[in-house]
């Protein structure tokens, strides 16, 4: 049969690049491995260039794959099922490029496209070590090709191809040769609302970046096992060590600034699963660059980095299933649903981790290690601790995010309760406490061995100094953890002297043990930021303050929300009416709808008490175009140097389900009884039988029931209103006072 105005050509063809890419990635792999263990030099050279080239066919082949997908989803054709779930003909440049990796299919080919492009330049920097670290990151390539082959072999499937046509996805469209004049094919489904967000053109290519960077690290130390060469590898894996680990810090950053300007989470994070996941490996990446800096330097500690590096990736590919798998659909706004390739995605983690602690555990006895223990006045012991510390607080945290996982595993119902953020925060503050003090005190320790006391009279003015800054933060900085009692703002008030520590000793570090070399003093410059990070984390985090507080209803009323859990944040606006908001006046002034009435803007005037500052904000609602998301709030902010002023529309689940919000709620009251409503309350004063006034006029004969009652606006407005319930003709009527 044949259908009409389908461009089945680009598929054909997209679909061959990915099995090529698959084949280029398995030959680069076999003639890779072929080069490491060649007998002769002459041999060597001629499988590696076999296998540089087959690497960069596959890296076309996935390039060229891309662009092919962008041009199915730029050019509208919903004939491909990929193109008609993860776009739509109102979609900017941008998203349309952005909605190829909203899809899991497209986010595994960014990641494939980083791993070539890491690789080509291995080609050209590994030198001797080429062979075997190019074969490691081959075969992660072969792994990257099998989840986008889309081959079914009986029940099993292998991959999930974005080149599937609509009509293979849902059948009833196999005999329609004209499906595509259908109007459910006259658009496409949509970037989901709550990604049209510009960090969703930015965030998935670094966070990919820096997960495809962790194969590098974990290639060097599978090849130095592999060939029995312990001695060099930790000076060539240094700068990739860096890159993964600035790449992948700079994604999570990214990610935490996204969730705080869309309050996913009330805030930039919230101990989200699928943020945690991410967070581990670059935890344990971190900790492997200590271990090799104190190796490089001591000699110590090479069988920690060897471990580090070789977890590093597999945690990549855990928290990618994590992300991907389902697992998680729960407890995390971040995870994807199974697109069915659980088997796969468990056996790429298993592929990769089994391997590596079988060889590390296989020539664990070769690794040179020095028996002596570290003088406890070096560098490098502490700097192991810092390392230690990390590595421990990574395996607390991808344990009890793994929680829903175990569940599934051992049929269980664990979990770490509601207060997600406390349970972290409890043992969290205390890594922060140690690390600001051991990065604050480790610079002035020497490799090997200090003079005790030169390096105690070294500490005591950044100490005074921290002391006196921390001090009085804690006394005039507002700084407020006393829901979890006293011992928790204790660790508190310490964290933010382990931080400011941390910033000022580096800082007196680099002018006075470094002379102002800032050339040479980039641990340091590295080690003031973090000591600036922990504190803006800690004092920002107890600064949240609600403006809109519904003071004048006691009561708990509206639906939960982001920030506090309940409804007393919520306020009715009026348009044109002015509402007292702590700090500002607010004065709904009108709204405006886009995209056929999908996405509603507010304009929202605020204006200071006391003159000083005017502005407006224009936060929206978004109705979900894709599954039964229903609507979601986009907030708008006021950024200053010190705070950001937020505001988001709340709506009822009413307006969600699309039933009338205006219904009358029936209360049962007697004189003197107040009923709260979302914007004040209102008092039954009397109620009169058979009113006679200026208004009404009943008489003995009639039956009505006037109620008298005063409103209460939050406002400060009080308002009387008489409405009127009779009987008249045999009929019940009503006559509403508004």
């Amino acid at each position: 049969m044949d259908y009409l105005g389908e461009h089945l050509f680009p598929g054909q063809l997209g679909h061959f690049l990915i099995i090529l890419s698959f084949i280029a990635s398995l030959v680069a792999t076999v003639a890779y491995i072929r080069s490491a263990i060649a007998k002769t030099d002459e041999d060597a050279l001629s499988w590696r260039k076999i296998a540089r080239t087959a690497f960069v066919v596959d890296l076309v082949s996935v390039t060229v794959t891309f662009g092919i997908i962008y041009y199915l989803i730029s050019n509208h054709y919903f004939e491909y099922y990929y193109a008609w779930n993860h776009s739509d003909k109102s979609l900017s440049t941008g998203y349309l490029l952005a909605s190829i990796w909203e899809g899991q299919e497209g986010s595994f080919l960014l990641w494939a496209f980083w791993h070539g492009v890491l690789g080509v330049i291995l080609m050209r920097t590994a030198k001797k070590w080429e062979a075997p670290v190019m074969a490691i990151v081959s075969i992660a390539q072969v792994y990257m090709a099998t989840m986008v082959l889309g081959l079914h072999f009986g029940d099993i499937k292998i991959g999930s191809s974005p080149f599937v046509l609509s009509r293979y996805i849902n059948p009833v469209f196999m005999d329609m040769p004209n499906y595509l004049t259908l109007p459910v094919f006259q658009d496409g489904n949509g970037l989901n609302q709550l990604l049209q967000n510009y960090w969703m053109q930015i965030h998935p290519p670094i966070i990919f970046l820096g997960y495809a960077s962790f194969i590098v690290p974990f290639a060097y130390a599978v090849a130095a096992l592999w060939r029995n060469v312990h001695s060099t590898w930790t000076k060539q894996v240094i700068p990739w060590v860096l890159f993964a680990a600035a790449i992948h810090g700079l994604g999570i950053m990214m990610g935490a600034r996204w969730a705080y300007e869309s309050l996913n989470f009330g805030g930039y994070w919230a101990w989200d699963p699928v943020e945690n996941a991410s967070m581990v490996p670059w935890l344990v990446i971190v900790a492997g660059l200590h271990t090799i800096l104190i190796y490089n330097s001591t000699g110590h500690s090479l069988r920690s980095s060897y471990l580090f590096m070789l977890l590093g990736f597999p945690l990549i590919l855990y928290s990618n299933y994590l992300t991907k798998s389902g697992d998680l659909a729960d407890t995390s706004v971040h995870a994807f649903t199974s697109l069915g390739l659980n088997w796969q995605l468990r056996i790429g983690v298993l592929l990769f981790f089994i391997p590596a602690m079988a060889l590390f555990a296989k020539k664990y006895k070769q690794i040179p290690f020095i028996a002596k223990e570290e003088n406890t006045y070096s560098r490098e012991f502490w700097m192991f601790i810092g390392s230690l510390v990390l590595f421990l607080t990574s395996l607390f945290i991808i344990v009890f995010t793994s929680l829903p996982v175990i569940n599934k595993i051992i049929n269980t119902n664990f979990n770490i309760g509601t207060d997600v953020e406390f349970f972290y925060n409890r043992i969290v503050v205390f890594v922060g406490i140690v690390l600001g003090v051991l990065t604050a005190v480790s610079q002035f320790l020497k490799y090997k061995n200090t003079d005790k006391s030169a390096f105690w009279k070294k500490l005591l003015i950044p100490t005074l100094i921290s002391l006196l800054i921390s001090g009085a933060i804690s006394m005039w900085g507002n700084v407020t953890y006393d829901t979890y009692g006293l011992g928790y703002l204790a660790a508190i008030h310490l964290a933010i002297f382990a931080g400011v520590y941390a910033a000022v000793g580096n800082a007196g570090y680099i002018w006075t043990g470094l002379k102002g070399k800032l050339k040479v003093a980039g641990a340091s410059v590295g080690h003031v930021g973090f000591g600036l990070f922990l504190v803006g984390i800690l004092i920002s985090a107890s600064k949240k303050e609600i403006l809109s507080i519904n003071r004048i209803n006691p009561l708990n009323f509206g639906e939960g929300n982001k920030i506090t859990g309940t409804g007393l944040e919520n306020l009715t606006l009026y348009q044109g009416v002015r509402n007292d908001m702590g700090e500002y006046y607010a004065t709904y002034v009108a709204d405006s709808s886009i995209n056929d009435g999908r996405k509603i803007y507010f304009e929202i005037l605020m204006e200071a008490k006391d003159g000083s500052d005017k502005f407006t904000l224009y936060p929206d609602l978004m109705r979900n175009t894709k599954g039964d998301q229903g609507i979601s709030n986009n907030p708008d902010a006021r950024h200053y140097w010190n705070r950001d002023i937020f505001s988001y529309i709340n709506h009822s689940s009413k307006l969600q389900e699309g039933e009338d919000t205006a219904k009358f709620v029936t209360n049962l009251v007697r004189p003197g009884d107040t009923i709260f409503y979302s914007n004040g309350f209102m008092t039954l004063d009397r109620v009169t039988l058979n009113p006679n006034n200026e208004r009404y006029k009943f008489t003995d004969k009639d039956t009505a029931i006037m109620a008298d009652l005063t409103v209460h606006s939050s406002n400060g407005r009080k308002l009387k209103a008489n409405p009127v319930y009779h009987l008249k003709n045999n009929q019940v009527k009503y006559t509403i006072d508004t």
